[in-house]
């Protein structure tokens, strides 16, 4: 069965084509493929992330996931401060 691995971060996108037996799981793609893992947060097949015992099907697309780039609450701090600082609320 054929799968795309993709590792897209905001500095650069790279993408490749794997034929995998059939049965195979996340971990024998990352097993597989060519792109460097170094900096993988976590994978994901077509945007839910996934545990790497996940079988695959025909077609899937493995996302190798990068780091946080900020914290998800301090940007909502943020946000607020700048809503309310503009008399919103």
């Amino acid at each position: 069965m054929r799968v795309q691995v993709v590792r897209a971060w905001p500095e650069r996108f790279d993408a490749e084509e794997l034929d995998l037996p059939r049965g195979a799981t996340v971990a024998d793609a990352l097993a597989a493929t060519r792109l460097p893992l170094d900096g993988v947060a976590g994978v994901a097949v077509h945007g839910t992330r996934v545990r790497e015992d996940t079988p695959l099907a025909g077609g899937d697309r493995i996302e190798l996931l990068g780091p946080l780039v900020a914290d998800p609450n301090e940007r909502r701090r943020r946000r607020a401060q700048a809503q309310a600082g503009r008399g919103r609320r």
